[in-house]
């Protein structure tokens, strides 16, 4: 990247500071101080950067980009603080969830208040087009994790199943932030398409990598134990592109271990095996490199070069690129 493209991130990266202090405030009024860092280190600011930096392409140079991305920020984590009760979660990247440390009551009242408050601060705005997209991002979110319940424990969910999971829980979030900033600035109706399926694409893409670093991260770098989407019931892109492959006996360990919640450290190693000789994890990350493609392929068909530009197209080789 040039001096102009990391300036770019740079000052995306103080502008989500701020973003992220009013979470924290908010999180401080709840009395869950954990809820900054935790967002931060589980969606790395992937999609406040979109709206951020979808917003400079497009001219806006305002402070309503900040307040939308902290309007995303609290969607987000009160979905995280939800997720962790639907899914038993004890912890996340390293770190005690908060119904772990609280118990469920006082979390199912902090993630409300988080969705509430967003809907407030994003009422504070002119702009009734962008407080539909959020309260539509918002919807497909919840869509997708009713619909996802529906699939737990069901080792033979199918990949379009999973995709559609994927859309609405991930996807619709990161295509409406790049709209967002393309409501913020200018841009012509072409352009706003190009950012909102820059956005879908990136999402699917984020979303399979982080299927894949779930068999082959580094658990003290990811932060969470490694095997945990099976542990919670989830058959995520890898396993069933390996059950595409293999028979019913394999079909019938990945059931146990999904219906159970337990892996031992032997099925364990047989199950990363049977990725690795199926390539599975292969076929897995080329999908996440064919959307982050897709991704770059419409920005470049729809905006001039510029360092925001670049800042964006930088943003989908970090999504596939990174290993937390």
């Amino acid at each position: 990247m040039d001096y102009a493209v990391v300036k770019l991130v740079h000052q995306s990266a103080v502008t989500l500071s701020l973003a992220g202090f009013f979470l924290r405030g908010a999180a401080s009024l709840a009395g869950a101080r954990w809820v900054g860092s935790r967002t931060a280190k589980t969606l790395p600011h992937v999609v406040d950067s979109v709206l951020l930096m979808s917003a400079r392409l497009c001219g806006y140079t305002g402070d309503r980009g900040v307040l939308n991305a902290a309007v995303v920020e609290f969607i987000h984590t009160a979905t995280l603080v939800h997720d962790d009760i639907i899914d038993g979660a004890e912890t996340r990247r390293g770190r005690l969830t908060a119904h772990s440390r609280w118990g469920s009551d006082i979390t199912v009242l902090l993630g409300d208040y988080l969705y509430i408050r967003s809907m407030a601060m994003a009422l504070t705005q002119d702009s009734l087009d962008v407080v539909r997209l959020l309260c539509d991002c918002t919807l497909r979110m919840i869509e997708g994790e009713l619909y996802q319940l529906t699939k737990t424990g069901d080792a033979t969910i199918s990949e379009s199943e999973h995709f559609e999971i994927i859309r609405r829980k991930t996807a619709y979030l990161f295509a409406g932030c790049a709209e967002i900033g393309a409501l913020l600035g200018t841009s012509t109706e072409e352009q706003r398409t190009a950012l909102r399926e820059y956005g879908f694409n990136l999402g699917i893409a984020f979303q399979i990598v982080d299927d894949v670093l779930d068999y082959v991260a580094d658990e003290s770098a990811l932060g969470k134990p490694i095997g945990g989407d099976l542990r919670e019931g989830k058959v995520t892109l890898p396993v069933i592109l390996l059950l595409q492959q293999t028979g019913p006996d394999v079909t019938a360990l990945i059931q146990g271990i999904v219906t159970s919640g337990q892996v031992t450290p032997e099925t364990w190693r047989t199950i990363k095996d049977l990725l690795a000789r199926h390539g599975a994890i292969d076929a897995a990350f080329a999908r996440a490199v064919q959307h982050a493609s897709r991704a770059k392929q419409h920005l470049l068909g729809a905006f001039a070069p510029s360092p925001e530009r670049e800042g964006l197209v930088a943003l989908a080789d970090y999504v596939i690129s990174r290993d937390r």
